[in-house]
């Protein structure tokens, strides 16, 4: 039986795991797909993570091993049986991470609805979940667990995924699967690279295939505003003369066996193709950096209340999900801008899943005019102090409001910029959480 079982070893389940421990688990599993920690950011050689949590700017790699050797510096890590230390049986306290490892499953005899209405939360708390997984080392596992932290990620949209026509010749790559391919296999993905959307990672790729001798036409982006952070558009687009055509589409994939150009409309305020506005892009290939998506399969089979605004599960403050006892964290709750914000996000859940929760009565968060989503969506007051809420806004926002409203008294804050593509986040004390509260943006 452990204390705390982590799925995902990424930078939100190492963080997860750090927390757990520091909260007196006793036993602490992450069980990871890959054959090493870290995720994401082992593909990422760019600067620019760390910021925050380690306060000097890192490269995706040595984000993760930092993260890794946060738990390693405690004497306090068991890896798998090959790869033991001697003397790890000795530590009273143990994080034990197996690799190569894929979850199955999840199961819990708490599994059910959060209600929607204020209230208490229905049920005990579970004191046994089982995950059964397998790996080449262990073959299949059934691992029971009193507390469990779902870190799995996210995933990118595919061409399927937004229905891109024509032929499926060589050379369509999802900007994730590309910057795989050249940062650790070391191949170049073609010479002539049209990227459509303008995520961060499509943004960071048309620099990367830049600096590998390629050439990128142009980044089309189907929304009036880039779906990317501004510090990107300008390192990575502004900096090579790489020009972002808004409002613009693939609406066609010419080719048979290789991509041999992309026929792009301007699209109007429905973002439909205007007839008479085609051009065709000559390329001999498309990367695609349309959205994410939280990895969230095993959080339905275990009947976890998915938010359909993120795609990811309803959560409370403290990161626990509509089944006491399972905690989010990370990409897999909603896309984050930096590592370092999944990584707080973490600690939270982390901490939360060793301490377990008050059955106390919750208010819900409101996204109102303006926004997309709120994270968390339920609070409940006597957990905290003041709680932190984060939320993206639909549009650009330029001297606008942001207006938090409990029914009874009224915050604003100012912004002079809002933007989809970063995060906001507003803080709300104890005192204020009297009734549901409402976000919404107010242009002035």
């Amino acid at each position: 039986m452990y204390d705390v079982i982590i799925v995902g070893g990424g930078p939100a389940g190492l963080f997860a795991a750090k927390a757990a421990k520091d909260a007196g688990a006793q036993n602490v599993l992450v069980l990871e797909r890959d054959n090493v920690t870290g995720g994401i950011l082992n593909q990422c050689i760019h600067s620019g993570f760390g910021l925050h949590i380690f306060k000097e700017e890192l490269t995706g790699p040595e984000y993760a091993e930092r993260a890794l050797e946060m738990l390693q510096n405690t004497g306090s890590v068991h890896f798998p049986p090959e790869n033991a230390p001697t003397a790890a049986d000795i530590f009273p306290l143990h994080i034990e991470i197996k690799t190569d490892t894929m979850v199955l499953s999840i199961t819990s005899e708490c599994s059910g609805k959060m209600p929607t209405a204020v209230g208490a939360f229905p049920g005990e708390r579970c004191t046994e979940k089982v995950i059964t997984a397998i790996n080449p080392v262990d073959g299949y596992m059934e691992l029971k667990a009193r507390s469990i932290v779902l870190a799995m990620g996210c995933r990118e949209r595919t061409a399927g995924a937004i229905g891109l026509a024509g032929d499926r010749p060589a050379g369509i790559f999802t900007a994730g699967a590309a910057q795989r391919l050249i940062n650790i296999n070391g191949y170049m993905i073609g010479k002539k690279v049209c990227i459509l959307g303008s995520g961060d990672i499509g943004l960071i790729m048309a620099r990367r295939i830049t600096l590998e001798g390629g050439t990128v036409p142009a980044v089309f982006e189907i929304m009036p505003y880039s779906g990317g952070l501004k510090r990107n558009i300008a390192q990575c687009l502004d900096d090579f003369d790489i020009p972002l055509l808004l409002s613009h589409t693939v609406t066609a994939v010419k080719g048979r066996d290789r991509v041999e150009g992309v026929l792009v409309s301007e699209v109007g305020a429905d973002l439909k193709p205007i007839p008479g506005t085609e051009k065709l892009w000559e390329c001999d290939t498309l990367l695609l950096s349309v959205g994410l998506l939280p990895e969230n399969e095993l959080s339905r089979e275990a009947n976890i209340e998915i938010d359909p605004r993120t795609g990811g599960p309803i959560v409370f403050e403290n990161r626990e999900t509509s089944v006491p006892g399972i905690f989010a964290a990370g990409n897999v709750v909603h896309v984050h801008d930096l590592v370092d914000f999944a990584s707080e996000e973490a600690l939270i859940a982390g901490r939360a899943a060793v301490e377990g929760y008050k059955n106390s009565k919750f208010i819900e968060v409101i996204g109102g005019d303006g926004l997309s989503y709120t994270v968390p969506q339920k609070i409940r007051p006597a957990n905290i102090d003041k709680c932190d809420i984060f939320f993206r806004v639909r549009k650009v926002y330029k001297n606008a409001v942001i207006e938090i409203d409990n029914g009874k008294e009224k915050i604003h804050l100012k912004r002079r910029h809002m933007t989809p593509g970063e995060m906001e986040r507003v803080s709300v004390t104890k005192d204020f959480l009297i009734n549901d509260i409402t976000i919404r943006v107010v242009e002035v």
